[in-house]
């Protein structure tokens, strides 16, 4: 990159974000890769943003990799959820110094992508060790393209899901005959028919889900209802509104009519939430799959994970994201490097059933399909989520952790809580989408190709 070009990039990827606190501590390896000056203190340099037990998860993948490749030094580095995150991996990579692998949500794909800050899936070499499209789920590769070239290879896909009291959909009738799954549910009626059998079967309320202060998980409710009838909010990489106002007007008076019915709470932390259905007050929760580990430690507490049934639409959709393999640019990176590269994210797929006991779907099919995962429940339940996934639209502005979920998902919150009507909510949206359409991108999509 050069000049103009170069500055317009970086500040798009976090020069205009907070960097005074990304320097903090002046002796640690994203500190030294900021500046210019990290060494090569390990054979693979690998970012990511992990803790808990997806961070667990992934310590024991690395060390898979190490115990296989002796001579092959790894040196991982955790960095801070959301915008931190990608803030310092763009100044790193912009600055000459970035990490031989990263990880990244697909949904933050297209900026980084068209900023110039990643090499093309082609040039890293994981073609040569059977990294192809076709070993895939295709929802994930798919969004793993931009402008017609791969930016990344996709560890997993994370959907929305449907979780369920087993005890009390037992009561309520709502298991099928073999008694380890839902009766199938075909459209609203019998979803919210479902809701109501949860109650009458002793629950509280017949679903939760976290609502207050928590636009993110609204946005993906949302999502998941409204494309089943139309689709992306937004196109052209995100410069111009494409809603279905008779769909979306749709969509929220069916989530309203969950909360005015008293069958979802309209005003619930996600405290609450969990709190509700972990003690049988709720017979369902809408959230992410990454929350089964939290459940499985409590006592007695029986539940199952389906993926959500078709309710406006034709067919069953699923909201998800997916992290990521990436490779940041670098021309200074050796042949050797690459190599080692390479080898450390085909490694990270092959021992992929590791990772999901975190609750995530593996996109590399062979881990996919293997015995290792089938032998994990719920997460075999609900794998054909991670086929009908529908993803953020693409936009510079769109992703995990972004001010548009932050955004149009407040205005969800005011449906949910009653205090707008879908109608106006409808206006508001345009409203809220509006903002972001008119903006200038720091970049185009176009420019990923060049």
């Amino acid at each position: 990159m050069g000049g103009a070009m170069a500055r317009r990039r970086f500040l798009a990827l976090g020069g205009g974000l907070a960097l005074t606190g990304s320097l903090g501590a002046c002796a640690s390896p994203v500190v030294s890769g900021l500046t210019g000056t990290q060494p090569d203190t390990a054979d693979v340099i690998f970012w990511n943003l992990f803790t808990g037990g997806d961070g667990a998860n992934m310590v024991l993948m690395e060390d898979a990799f190490r115990a296989s490749h002796p001579g092959t030094s790894v040196e991982a580095t955790i960095l801070s959820w959301g915008n931190p995150y990608y803030t310092k991996l763009a100044l790193a990579t912009a600055s000459g110094t970035p990490p031989d692998v990263a990880i990244a949500h697909l949904s933050r794909l297209p900026l980084l992508a068209a900023s110039g800050l990643l090499e093309p899936v082609a040039d890293t070499g994981v073609a040569e060790l059977g990294v192809t499209r076709d070993r895939f789920t295709p929802a994930a590769w798919q969004k793993a393209t931009v402008a017609g070239s791969v930016f990344a290879v996709p560890l997993d896909t994370h959907p929305f899901v449907l979780f369920y009291n087993a005890d009390l959909a037992r009561k309520a009738g709502l298991l099928n005959t073999a008694g380890d799954g839902l009766k199938d549910m075909r459209g609203k009626d019998d979803f919210v028919g479902a809701l109501k059998a949860m109650k009458d079967a002793g629950a509280q309320y017949g679903a939760v889900m976290s609502i207050t202060a928590d636009p993110s998980t609204a946005w993906r409710c949302f999502s998941m209802v409204y494309s089943g009838l139309a689709g992306p909010v937004v196109s052209d990489s995100g410069t111009r509104i494409t809603v279905d106002d008779a769909a979306m007007e749709e969509s929220f008076a069916f989530l309203r009519e969950l909360t005015s019915g008293g069958l979802m709470p309209g005003s619930l932390t996600g405290a609450g939430a969990n709190a509700l259905f972990s003690t049988g007050k709720a017979g369902f929760l809408f959230d992410g799959e990454w929350q089964i580990p939290s459940y499985r430690l409590i006592k007695d507490f029986r539940f199952n994970v389906v993926p959500f049934p078709a309710l406006l639409g034709p067919k069953p959709v699923a909201y998800a994201d997916s992290h990521a393999l990436v490779v940041p640019r670098n021309s200074r990176r050796s042949a050797r490097r690459t190599a080692d590269a390479a080898a450390f994210v085909k490694s990270l797929l092959d021992n992929s059933a590791v990772w999901a006991h975190g609750g995530h779907v593996p996109a590399w099919l062979p881990t996919q399909r293997s015995r290792a995962f089938l032998d994990q429940s719920p997460q075999r339940n609900y794998v054909q989520a991670a086929f009908s996934a529908v993803y953020d639209p693409v936009a510079w502005y769109t992703g995990a952790g972004s001010d548009f979920q932050s955004t149009v998902g407040a205005t969800i919150i005011e449906v949910l809580a009653g205090r707008m009507s879908p109608k106006s909510a409808v206006t508001a949206m345009r409203s809220d989408l509006k903002r972001y359409t008119t903006a200038r991108p720091p970049v185009t999509m176009q420019e990923a190709s060049r």
